[in-house]
């Protein structure tokens, strides 16, 4: 991982993150979204969630390769030590990598801050056994080799290209309970 850096995503980012972003949204069931946000609606969200959680990309030469975040699990109180974590990763710069340096850096970063629990919302196909061209199980096998486990599953509740997916949870403890 040469030459990459990690660094805060700033307001200025969002037509960068977009360009990441639209291949999910548009090709995968990974995201549950139908249509790409517009470039000012997801600045306003990197507004929203840098106003309390941190929200990261790796760099390489002036490109951004891929973006990390955390953002509130919960709004209540109770809940302030737990976060939820998102990553997305520029469709080519999968299995090198790149996830695990900036999703150990958004632990090091929520530690800080006193998170101990990550929590993964994850979009999961139904039926394994068979392929789906709009979702496989990347996501779920990263997190689990980043040390979360599954600790939940809601059954054909996200509905994309005409076919219903699953959703699990993941979590992981990045702190002690004390």
């Amino acid at each position: 991982m040469n030459g990459i850096k990690i660094r805060n995503v700033t307001p200025e980012d969002a037509g960068e993150l977009v360009k990441i972003y639209d291949y999910y949204v548009a090709n995968t069931a990974i995201s549950f979204e139908y249509v790409t946000p517009s470039v000012e609606e997801f600045r306003e969200r990197i507004i929203n969630i840098t106003k309390t959680h941190p929200y990261i990309c790796a760099v390489k030469d002036g490109k951004i390769l891929g973006y990390a975040y955390a953002s509130k699990f919960h709004p209540r109180e109770a809940y302030k030590h737990c976060a939820e974590t998102t990553i997305y990763l520029d469709v080519n710069e999968k299995k090198r990598g790149l996830g695990r340096l900036l999703y150990e850096e958004l632990e090091n970063r929520l530690k800080e801050i006193g998170i101990i629990n990550l929590y993964a919302c994850i979009a999961y196909p139904t039926n394994t056994e068979e392929r789906d061209e709009h979702l496989d199980t990347n996501s779920p096998d990263f997190h689990a080799h980043m040390g979360y486990v599954k600790n939940g599953e809601f059954h054909k509740c996200g509905y994309k290209f005409n076919r219903w997916y699953d959703m699990i949870w993941m979590e992981k403890f990045i702190g002690t309970h004390d």
